[in-house]
């Protein structure tokens, strides 16, 4: 008989469990039918049992007459305690049974705290941490944080979540890329001109100003998502889909990537939004914002260009670029092919040839270059486009899904987290020296009028 697993969240009475957590657990145990879990949520509030089993059923949206919710709801307990005391930490140990995965929706700051308190105990063996991003504010803090989790006790594992990389996007990329020659073949600095990987939205704070005033988009999502990304895009191929080998795989491209030309101040660009509307919805200023503190100069878009100091992409830029109040949702990966070099003369006509993979919607464009239909001699774009491989679980249903088996594919090493502050420490300086101006963009727009346009604009 299978063991049961006891899965706690530390913050559970806050947003992050109540708006992703618990549905993608809902979402994971309908799908997957897992019987043998116990779930414990662990806050600062005082819950009732039965009030944590409410929030619980809400939460995941599920039948409550489905003899499974019932199971895990009769097995569901609420305990007050605090996250870095180490006496409230012993005694939620002492009354677990079975193998424990701790998630911790806690903020960064607690979080570390929480760290610290458990290096100096007696963790079970077999214990699992989760932990949510940032992993660090910057790479001194990165590394002192590896340091400290390398202090937990042997047998603990510990799993740097990033949601961002679904399940379906790493596999549904890597596939691609791998088991198709047509596109093995050209993934290289002869054929491809550009890379661009934009994680535009149009939704702006969303009462996140406590987090996002402190971080900013460069913080946010490059440095953390999207250079997750972009080592997908560039690495080797790996020995397999494991954890470890891919890991490796992305943490060499990690470790070779650079801004463009060494120079920070002209491979990156910072802004953010002033008053606007994005569709029906109507936003102030970003600085007028609640809980923003206009004087941190935080950024709402920003876009870098990096280097990847490898033969295969010697010389081809990879631009990663994100932001929010823009006026259109745009996640996807682009990558731009190098003209023909023996086009015969005679044709004429602008085209774009390349590669586009979105990742939400799930998608994969490509554009070809084409005679039109009443000119022979003219050429034209047509897009061979389909859906690819849609995920049969959201984002956080399969990062909670590994972490309950053992799968490491959706985190993050702690060398690659290390690495990806490395290559935007040079961009932080910049900004902090003010080498790089604050440009603003009236929310609603793709951003300054005078930022040259990415691909598909």
């Amino acid at each position: 008989m299978a063991t049961r697993r006891t899965f706690v969240i530390l913050g559970a009475d806050g947003d992050l469990a109540a708006r992703l957590l618990l549905p993608g657990l809902g979402q994971l145990l309908m799908h997957d039918r897992r019987s043998r879990l116990t779930l414990m949520g662990v806050g600062r509030s005082a819950l009732s049992d039965d009030e944590w089993r409410r929030r619980l059923r809400a939460a995941m949206r599920a039948d409550e007459e489905d003899p499974l919710v019932a199971s895990l709801e009769a097995s569901a307990h609420y305990r007050q305690a605090d996250a870095t005391s180490r006496d409230d930490l012993q005694a939620l140990f002492d009354d677990l049974p079975g193998p424990v995965a701790i998630y911790f929706a806690l903020p960064p700051s607690v979080a570390h705290a929480a760290c610290e308190t458990l290096a100096g105990m007696d963790v079970p063996p077999g214990t699992v941490l989760a932990l949510e991003k940032p992993f660090g504010t910057d790479l001194e803090s990165a590394r002192e944080f590896n340091a400290l989790l390398a202090r937990l006790p042997d047998g603990v594992r510990v799993v740097r979540v990033d949601h961002f990389l679904g399940k379906t996007t790493v596999l549904a990329l890597t596939g691609l890329r791998f088991a198709n020659h047509m596109f093995e073949s050209v993934w290289h600095r002869d054929h491809i001109e550009r890379v661009e990987v934009v994680f535009d939205e149009s939704l702006a704070l969303e009462g996140r100003a406590g987090y996002y005033d402190r971080a900013g988009a460069l913080r946010d999502m490059i440095q953390s998502h999207l250079l997750q990304v972009l080592a997908l895009i560039a690495m080797e191929p790996p020995e397999s889909v494991g954890s470890e080998d891919m890991h490796r795989a992305m943490a060499e491209v990690l470790e070779r990537t650079r801004v463009w030309g060494s120079d920070a101040s002209e491979a990156s660009r910072r802004a953010r939004y002033t008053a606007g509307s994005v569709g029906s919805r109507v936003f102030p200023d970003y600085a007028a914002e609640d809980g923003v503190d206009p004087a941190r100069e935080t950024e709402t878009l920003t876009e870098v260009t990096l280097q990847v100091n490898a033969d295969r992409w010697h010389g081809v830029p990879f631009v990663l670029r994100s932001g929010k109040a823009i006026g259109r949702d745009r996640e996807e990966i682009s990558i731009t092919l190098r003209e023909p070099s023996a086009l015969p003369r005679g044709f004429s006509g602008e085209v774009r040839r390349g590669l586009r993979i979105g990742m939400k919607p799930e998608r994969i464009v490509l554009d070809v270059a084409v005679n039109r239909a009443d000119d022979l001699l003219a050429l034209r774009t047509v897009e061979l486009a389909s859906r690819s491989t849609e995920g049969r679980l959201g984002a956080y249903a399969e990062v909670l899904g590994g972490i309950l088996d053992g799968d490491e594919l959706l985190s993050v090493s702690g060398p690659m987290a290390e690495a990806c502050w490395r290559i935007v420490t040079p961009i932080l300086e910049a900004w902090a020296e003010d080498r790089v101006p604050l440009e603003e963009y009236p929310a609603g727009s793709r951003g300054p009028s005078s930022w040259p346009t990415t691909q598909h604009d």
